[in-house]
């Protein structure tokens, strides 16, 4: 059983409330269970102070088995949560093309670029810039109809 010592934290704490040393002592001397609520954490936020707490220790310990697994852990949180992100911006594009009324393109010409690069927007496989992406989610906003004098 997980026993922190010379900490102000519980194993049964949220791994959030955790200090530094605590992490570090659940890493080095914790077993399988004592590690699924930090992974958790670390999919829930994979860039957070959990994640960044361990990266910050990982790069002065020596390399075993646990410490390639949380970094393993983080390394895959990140690329699924960078997945998803991808295609939530290809789904802001889509959108704002469906809301637009236009063809694709019309709408690539209206923002500036290709209809074959707007196709790689849409389907996730490219992710356009920022200044791109605010672009296209402007074109896309639903015109007000002009009031008649």
């Amino acid at each position: 059983m997980l026993q922190f010592r010379n900490v102000e934290a519980e194993p049964t704490d949220q791994v959030t409330t955790w200090p530094f040393e605590a992490l570090v002592t659940a890493i080095d001397r914790g077993l399988v269970p004592d590690w699924q609520p930090i992974f958790a954490e670390i999919r829930r936020a994979p860039w957070g102070q959990v994640a960044r707490s361990i990266e910050r220790y990982l790069e002065v310990s020596d390399r075993d088995g646990s410490t390639v697994l949380f970094q393993l852990a983080i390394d895959r949180a990140r690329e699924v949560a960078e997945a998803a992100e991808k295609g939530e911006v290809a789904e802001r594009v889509r959108d704002a093309i469906a809301r637009s009324g236009l063809t694709s393109a019309q709408f690539a010409n209206e923002v500036g670029t290709s209809a074959s690069r707007l196709s790689t927007y849409a389907t996730g496989s490219v992710t356009p810039s920022a200044s791109m992406l605010i672009r296209i989610e402007r074109a896309g906003e639903e015109e007000e109809p002009c009031a008649a004098e």
